[in-house]
């Protein structure tokens, strides 16, 4: 899984390419990585979080979780298309249903 340092600190609203829901910013000013609907996020950052650089642009599907002491709750996504995986930090208002569903999935 690819580690990133130094985001750069975009939140900001989308309408998620994979449900087709409106996203709203990050309820807690952190950044909006994915959709708090259906837990998709897209590949488009290459070096740093935010920095939007991929040319990839491919659907990155939550394919299960880690538990970070200091992070709380992360969700490990997969490019559909090129393979990469990262880790990313669960937000308030991302459905738990699915959260809990992921813990299931063996890593």
């Amino acid at each position: 899984m690819q580690m990133r340092k130094n985001p750069i600190k975009i939140n900001e609203s989308f309408k998620c390419v994979r449900c087709k829901m409106d996203v709203k910013k990050h309820p807690g000013g952190s950044c909006r990585n994915h959709c708090p609907f259906c837990l998709y996020s897209l590949h488009v950052d290459l070096n740093v979080p935010g920095d939007r650089l991929s040319e990839c642009r491919g659907q990155m599907k939550p394919i299960g979780i880690q538990l970070n002491k200091k992070k709380g709750t992360r969700i490990i996504h997969m490019c559909q298309e090129c393979g990469l995986k990262t880790v990313n930090t669960s937000a308030p208002d991302d459905n738990w249903d699915l959260i809990c569903e992921l813990s299931r999935v063996p890593q």
